[in-house]
């Protein structure tokens, strides 16, 4: 058994918040008291959680763990280590990976390789389409029987109307989950960076906003025509997300997550550095603006990573040759305390849950501190002061560009199916 005493329990789905102990027997939780009134002998194992606040397990709905196939850039063990680092218990892996995740068979391997190497829990997203080469339909009802949480052809969107309303009709008759990676691939084509004054000034080729927010339109149609749960991956414009909303006020099952890094860095940002590149692309101010705005408002379901590591040899090129995206595991709290909750856009309670109870909504899943439920906790400190040095990552890639940054609050330990598996 393990217990965990005297920290602040702050738990959105029974809306918690107060001093609590929490004992944990194997798997899941036993019980939850007031501090000191849990009983314990000399074999109990005792976390002493002081000044620290006690959450259900963190849970990343979009993360790339590049195994198979680019096990260079990133694997599932690399991976899930820096996810335990970075306070997550579960993530969902993008099927981005060579081969691509479109049937049982790598499913099962993905599965299989998390059984025997992973830190933490790890979910997989199947592809849409066969290859996600948007031309017909994946395997989708066999990966649901191995284990996918969710489909999407992350990295590209659904490619036709069409099909993705074939993908829409055919995930509702399996209550699956649809996650759209928004992109008009017309309008962003030859892009790599947000068009407007900053990509004129560095001589980038840049998208327009509306390069993902008509997707965004599209797909809230589709949703709204076939029923279906539809997913909007790392939102980052002001117009995608006018999308959700209005989809939300008509009763639509339509969610949406962004990323610490699209709430934080803007296209003003941008250099010659690929570290800063990503996609979607870092936006306009006023886009940022706009998603703290919903991040508060509940328009925003989820905070989720999008980690997307790369090897040096991929990211240290011209930027304009390099591949999308940036590590985000280990400084996704971090940030999220900083921009969201030392700034008193949110409260802490409302961070805390779009990273726990938000996304396990999103995938249809309960996460709560009560007995019975997965003995699952993350473990953190809103003050501990530290800087980020990517050298030391667990991660195989080091394409961060919030190397060596400085923040106020950190994971301090990580706890899957009643393990510490990371304790700063």
């Amino acid at each position: 058994m393990l217990l965990v005493k005297n920290g602040r329990v702050i738990d959105p789905a029974t809306e918690t918040d107060a001093p609590r102990d929490v004992l944990l027997d194997g798997d899941k939780i036993a019980e939850l008291a007031q501090p000191g009134g849990i009983p314990q002998d000399h074999s109990t194992e005792i976390f002493d959680a002081t000044g620290l606040i006690v959450a259900p397990g963190f849970i990343d709905l979009h993360a790339h763990l590049r195994e198979p196939g680019q096990e260079s850039s990133e694997t599932i063990e690399t991976g899930t280590r820096a996810a335990a680092r970075g306070g997550f218990t579960a993530v969902c892996c993008m099927p981005n990976t060579k081969p691509v995740n479109d049937n049982a068979s790598v499913t099962r391997f993905i599965l299989d390789r998390a059984k025997s190497t992973a830190s933490v829990r790890v979910w997989p997203i199947g592809a849409a389409s066969v290859g996600s080469k948007g031309e017909a339909i994946a395997e989708i009802a066999a990966m649901k029987q191995a284990g996918i949480v969710a489909v999407s052809d992350d990295g590209k969107p659904i490619a036709t109307a069409k099909l993705a309303r074939q993908v829409m009709d055919y995930c509702r008759s399996q209550d699956l989950l649809v996650i759209e990676h928004s992109e008009d691939v017309s309008l962003a084509a030859g892009a790599v960076m947000r068009e407007g004054v900053a990509s004129t000034r560095l001589g980038l080729p840049g998208m327009p906003a509306a390069a993902e927010s008509v997707c965004v339109a599209r797909d809230v149609q589709l949703a709204e025509l076939t029923g279906a749960r539809l997913h909007v991956a790392h939102l980052s414009a002001k117009a995608s997300l006018e999308q959700v909303r209005w989809a939300k006020q008509r009763g639509l099952r339509v969610t949406c997550e962004v990323t610490p890094h699209h709430f934080t860095l803007i296209d003003e940002d941008v250099r010659y550095d690929s570290r800063y590149k990503m996609n979607p692309p870092l936006a306009a101010s006023e886009d940022r603006e706009a998603l703290i705005v919903g991040l508060a408002d509940g328009t925003v379901d989820a905070i989720a990573t999008d980690h997307a590591p790369h090897e040096a040899a991929l990211k240290d090129v011209e930027f304009d040759r390099a591949p999308f995206g940036i590590l985000g595991f280990e400084t996704a709290l971090a940030i999220s305390l900083e921009q969201l909750v030392h700034t008193g856009r949110l409260s802490l309670a409302r961070m805390v849950a779009l990273f726990t109870t938000g996304p396990a909504r999103v995938l249809g899943i309960e996460r709560k501190i009560t007995a019975g439920q997965p003995a699952d906790l993350t473990i953190f400190s809103a003050t501990r002061q530290w800087t980020y040095d990517v050298k030391q990552s667990p991660s195989k890639s080091r394409n961060s560009p919030f190397d060596a940054r400085a923040f106020q609050g950190a994971p301090m330990a990580t706890i899957v199916a009643g393990r510490i598996i990371y304790k700063m």
